[in-house]
This record gives C-alpha cells, sequence and structure tokens, in this order.
C-alpha cells in the first residue's frame, strides 16, 4: 500500500522518480545513504517482478523488504514486529514430484534472510520498541488494542491469498508449526534475490491475527502504526551503516 512508503519518500530530500514496468521506482538518499524506494505491490508474482527490476535495473546491493502480516503463532500480537530469519511460500506444492512447500529445480523450500541484515533489523527494532509510544498517538493504541509491542523472529510464509479465518489461520499452523506470520510477497522476493545472489532481509508488522477479525481497517492501520515503525526501523539500519 501506498501508504507504507509515504513517511520513507518525504524523509528523502532528493528522490528521482523511474517509471518502469508500471511502478515508480524512488532514487535518492536517506540517511546519506543512496537508496531505491519501491512499492512491491501485492501478490508473489507483482512483489517478484519489482524485485526483479529493482535487482536487473537499479543494480540494488541489498533489499531491505516492510509491510505488515498476521500473526500466526501464540503470543505474536498486533503491534508486534517480526524479523524473518526465513521464507516460504505456504500455497507451493508441486508433490509427488517435488517436495511440498519446495520450489521445483531449486531444492529449496525455506529461503534464508541474511543474517547482517537481521542483526540489524533487529537492533533497529529494539531502539524503536524501547518508546513505541513515540511513533503513534494514542488512538492506534486504543483502536487497534495494541499493548507493549514485542520483537521476534522466526520463519514468515507468504501466499496468494489473504488468510482471515479461524480455519485458515489453524491449517496453516498445523501445516508449518514454525511459522510466526503470514503476508503475501515476502517469500517470493527472498527467492528473486538468492537467484540475484543479492542479500534480502524482511520485517513484518503485525495488523492481524489472521483470522475471522483480519478484516480490520488496514490503511488506518498502515497509517498509524505500520508505516512509521517501518521508516524508523528502515533509517536506523541506514544510520548503522549496514
Amino acid at each position: 500500500m501506498h501508504q507504507e512508503i509515504s513517511l520513507l519518500l518525504q524523509a528523502m530530500p532528493d528522490e528521482q522518480r523511474s517509471r518502469v514496468a508500471g511502478r515508480d521506482f524512488w532514487q535518492g538518499h536517506l540517511e546519506g545513504r543512496e537508496v531505491v524506494v519501491v512499492l512491491s505491490r501485492i501478490g508473489k508474482v507483482a512483489a517478484a517482478t519489482t524485485a526483479a527490476l529493482l535487482l536487473d535495473r537499479f543494480d540494488a546491493r541489498a533489499v531491505i523488504f516492510t509491510g505488515v502480516a498476521g500473526g500466526l503463532a501464540p503470543g505474536v500480537a498486533v503491534g508486534d514486529v517480526v524479523i524473518a530469519t526465513e521464507l516460504l511460500q505456504h500455497d507451493l506444492d508441486a508433490s509427488p514430484i517435488f517436495a511440498r512447500h519446495e520450489v521445483p529445480l531449486t531444492g529449496m523450500a525455506r529461503f534464508p534472510a541474511d543474517k547482517a541484515l537481521q542483526e540489524a533489523l533487529a537492533h533497529a527494532t529494539r531502539a524503536v520498541l524501547r518508546d513505541p509510544q513515540a511513533l503513534r498517538t494514542g488512538e492506534a493504541s486504543d483502536e487497534f488494542a495494541m499493548l507493549q509491542p514485542r520483537q521476534h523472529h522466526g520463519l514468515i510464509i507468504s501466499g496468494d491469498r489473504f488468510v482471515s479465518t479461524h480455519a485458515e489461520s489453524a491449517a496453516l499452523r498445523s501445516a508449518l508449526p514454525d511459522a510466526l506470520a503470514v503476508e503475501m510477497e515476502g517469500a517470493a522476493v527472498a527467492q528473486v534475490c538468492h537467484d540475484f545472489e543479492v542479500p534480502f532481509a524482511a520485517v513484518r508488522i503485525i495488523s492481524d491475527r489472521a483470522d475471522d477479525q483480519a478484516h480490520g481497517d488496514f490503511e488506518r492501520f498502515v497509517a498509524l502504526v505500520a508505516s512509521r515503525y517501518s521508516e524508523a526501523i528502515v533509517r536506523g539500519v541506514l544510520a548503522a551503516g549496514v
């Protein structure tokens, strides 16, 4: 969603737009570093296309993916932050020719995130969560029932459907009990970065519990919570010189 990158673009003093394949790639500087900011779009194919263009046309040296996700694991609550250690496509199944979830011809189902970028995201997230109220209004805390947000590390899963029922989330937990969160793009971007041999990391802010209440106002959550967390975390990573 466009709100997810708006604060980053506002913080770039010299952004220049390049339009490729219907996508706007914003080149400029953030925290003194050369960056390209782009909206991935929604779904695995759209995000993979964006990632391939980013790496091929703009020669990105590393990719940080941000956004919202639904919480799956117990204890992963609205407002929490999940940093991916690895990513997997939960709706990919080419069995019996290949193992369930394995990407054909790669021998891989789980694509690991870069460890150095993970550590940088963890450090930046800790700084943000030390004073989360500085980034959001009381209105956001009340509206989205957020308590003290926590940081989590582990598996994030991706698929081309919005998980919004108890039955769906229970099925995912049964099939992938170590999955912390579910979304619609990250594993596809991770696969593209793996193919290009470019370091990749992902951080997701939990907007819902991927259940029957998951139809909440995403635009308001992104505007009041997720966009502010994402901007602060990304700027923290860049300022650290990673």
